[in-house]
Formats: structure tokens, sequence, C-alpha cells
């Protein structure tokens, strides 16, 4: 602990807190030069986030800005703060990167308010890695717990596979039991499905153009059963939902069926639907009409359509929660940095201090990083303390 952090920090640090899971990381660093421990510096990292720095160097500026009072209130005893190269050389080497991909999944898995959840998997490219004159830099993949926007398992995606080959990687991370699992249509795999249903939880795909074939087969079920007499009519069970906003007016209509159970080739499978999106801008009068067709290994007692309809749609919360956060309101995209594995750490990071505020109550992060910026010892306490 000694090596880690400061005494004066370590008496302020609670016993489940976030700081004292980084007091268990290995420090990487030579021992001999080293001036700052590594755990105050990741403490003023998150901090600095949870306030509205996004890169190393704005980070190193906002606690310079606050010198005294920071040294105050996390007990150190540094004759001057940080500079910004020492950010990005503990980023880039100062930790293993396993270890802190460990600890905010466990962190943040600790921070769930529900029994069941969905549990959204998706992928997101940090463009600020991206070398000039070339299109690929690092990708990241996520299982994003929706309710409260936690990332319970990432990893990076190699130049030499795809999602696809990473998923069951991360999937094996991530306790899915008793969880509904969501991903686009690209991750709608027959390997993929069977292993999380065998880890005892449950998926649900939307299936496109990379399964031509199910897709037909699904489509035709549902086109024959608005000929008359051709199937039961208990069999197909319907959920329609209505809603105003943005100025337009957005119908969804979920029809479940259990018709194909048995038939199709898909490991697990319970049941298929059709979701009709339709939608009316009343600025112009435009409308438009889309039909997906997906599959799930619920089973009707466990969801039915109007489920079926909610769980689909809470797989965007990965988008607005965590994507777009990560991208707008942390400015990740705009983050130039020459160091993959710096990049992903700071990603990382962004994770924490996304998860630490939904997990605070707040739903616009922007105006929460404004108002931890004003009152940093609310945000500091989210980091020394216990959550609740």
């Amino acid at each position: 602990m000694e090596y880690t952090t400061e005494a004066g920090l370590a008496e302020r640090v609670e016993l489940k807190s976030l700081a004292a899971r980084f007091a268990e990381l290995t420090d990487q660093r030579q021992r001999r030069g080293i001036r700052y421990p590594l755990v105050p510096l990741l403490v003023l990292i998150v901090l600095a986030k949870l306030c509205g720095a996004d890169k190393p160097s704005a980070i190193a500026d906002w606690v310079s800005e606050r010198t005294e009072t920071l040294k105050q209130a996390l007990g150190l005893t540094w004759k001057r703060m940080p500079h910004a190269a020492t950010y990005r050389r503990i980023l880039a080497a100062g930790m293993r990167l396993d270890e802190v991909e460990q600890t905010a999944r466990e962190f943040l898995a600790g921070l769930k308010v529900t029994a069941e959840e969905v549990l959204a998997m998706d992928g997101k490219s940090l463009r600020g890695t991206i070398p000039t004159g070339e299109t690929q830099g690092a990708h990241l993949l996520s299982i994003c717990q929706v309710s409260n926007c936690a990332v319970l398992g990432q990893t990076e995606v190699a130049s030499t596979e795809n999602e696809i080959s990473a998923a069951p990687r991360l999937i094996a991370q991530v306790e899915v039991r008793g969880q509904t699992l969501t991903g686009d249509a690209l991750l709608a795999q027959r390997k993929l499905s069977a292993q999380i249903v065998e880890a005892g939880g449950d998926y649900l795909w939307i299936i496109k153009a990379n399964h031509p074939a199910l897709r037909a087969e699904i489509e035709l079920h549902f086109r024959a059963a608005r000929l008359p007499a051709c199937f039961p009519a208990e069999d197909f069970r319907t959920h329609t939902t209505l809603e105003k906003g943005h100025g337009r007016i957005e119908q969804r209509t979920l029809t479940a069926s259990t018709g194909l159970t048995g038939y199709l080739d898909w490991p697990y499978l319970q049941q298929v639907f059709e979701l009709k999106r339709e939608r009316f801008i009343c600025r112009t009068g435009e409308r438009h009409t889309e039909t997906v067709y997906g599959l799930t290994s619920h089973t009707v007692a466990k969801a039915d359509a109007a489920r079926l309809l909610h769980l689909n749609r809470s797989h965007w919360g990965i988008e607005n929660g965590l994507h777009y956060r990560r991208d707008v309101t942390f400015g990740e995209d705009r983050c130039r940095m020459k160091s993959k594995t710096a990049a992903h750490a700071l990603a990382v990071f962004n994770n924490l201090a996304i998860g630490l505020i939904a997990h605070a109550g707040w739903r616009n992060a922007a105006q929460a990083r404004r108002h931890y910026d004003a009152n940093f010892e609310k945000a500091l306490r989210l980091i020394l303390e216990s959550p609740s």
C-alpha cells in the first residue's frame, strides 16, 4: 500500500471504494525515481474526468489549478502536481491493461441495482488513435448494463479479427446468468447464442442481410400468418406502443410467435418476432416505415410481446447512454493518442466516470460534470467512499 499510495490518502479511502480497488493494481514502473504513487494519480484522473477534463493535458491543467485544495483533500505532500506527460506514461505503460479492465468491470458490476438486466453488446472505434493517412485505429467491443450505463466487460478487437471472433471471450468475462444479452445484426451468431444460454442467460437478436435465408424464413412465417386459416390465431401475440416527441410520432408494433420453434436451425430458439416501426414527421408530413425480424431464447412465459419490445428498444441504451457520452460529452474521439494502450486505458476511465455519474442518479452527464466541477468534493466522495 505504501508503494502505490500515500498515508494521508490511505486514511481517507473506504474499503469497497473505487480508490481501494486502484490499490490492488500492479504498478509496472521501475521503483527508482518514482515521484508520484499510482493510486493518487488514478484518483486524480477519475476526479478530473468527473469534473469535465478529457485529455491528459486537460487533466493536468485541472489538477494544477486546484493544487492546494486537492493536497488538503487527499492528504498529499507533493511539491508540485504531475505534468500531462506523467498521466500519458501512466496510461500507456504504468499499469497492466487487463488488470485495469478487470478492476473497472468488478467495480461497475457492484453498482448493479436490479436483479434482471438488459446487457447490450456493441463495438466502438477510438478515432483519436487512427494514424494520419490510415482508416483504422483501436476498436473496442463492450457489454453495457443498460439501466445504469455500467460497462461490465470490454475487449480490444485486434486488427487480425472482427467483433464476431472477439465476442466469445468478452461474453466469458461477464456474468450473464439471468440476464438478456442483445446486439446488432452482425453479432447474431449461432455459437454466441449457444454460449449465452449455456451460461444461464438469454439472447435477443435482430436478423438482417447477414442471414438471408433465416430472415426469409421468418418473414414468410409472418406473411403467411396474415392469410386466412393458415395458423392458429393464438400463436401470434402483438403489442403496440405510440410515442410523440422531438417533432415526430412513432408507432412500434411487435408480433411474436413460437411457430418456428424446433423448425429453424438455431440453438435454444423459443420465439421469432416481427417489429414494425412507423414514424411520422410532424413538420414535413413525411412517413417512414421499417420492418425488421428477430429471434430470442426467451419463452413466452418469460417474455411476452410487450417484454420483447421493451428488450429490443433497451439495446439502444448503449448508443445514447455510453457511446454518445464517450464521444460527445467526454470528447473521446477528439482526444488524439499515439498509444493505443493509453487510449484504451483512457476509455476505461471514461467508463468508470460514466458509471459513477449514472449511479449517483444523473441522467444528463454534461450537467453532472458541470456540477462536480463546481463542487469537486462531491465527486471525490464517489471515488473514496464505498458505493451505497
